[in-house]
């Protein structure tokens, strides 16, 4: 099996070389509830991803997905539902409770159409 691991000879041992931790961008939140939910429920896949080298670059395309489809999704639900800058201005608690209503469906989209599958 050939993997994409690069190795480089540090005194007696050869270790996987790459990127330090402080190149690549961090994970964030989808990557890291997507990095749970496969140690909890796809064990080989989680093994084989990181044992392949391609963990970090597989969570941070979930999460890219992610906020793109959290941001798409809030924006539509906005629209069809009416909650605009002028809500916003002319009754800003309104706007709020909308928003907030918004985000936590689509949040629970994103969970299970991408996290938890």
């Amino acid at each position: 099996m050939q993997t994409d691991l690069q190795y480089e000879l540090q005194g007696d041992y050869y270790v996987i070389a790459g990127e330090s931790e402080d190149e690549r961008p961090p994970v964030g939140i989808w990557g890291q509830r997507h990095l749970q939910w496969l140690k909890q429920n796809r064990r080989v896949t989680y093994t084989n991803l990181l044992t392949a080298g391609r963990q970090n670059a597989y969570l941070r395309n979930i999460d890219t997905q992610a906020n793109e489809q959290l941001e798409l999704l809030i924006q539509q639900m906005a629209e069809a539902e009416g909650v605009t800058e002028r809500l916003k201005a002319e009754n800003q608690m309104k706007w709020v409770r909308q928003m907030s209503s918004i985000r936590a469906r689509a949040e629970a989209v994103i969970n299970s159409e991408l996290i938890w599958c």
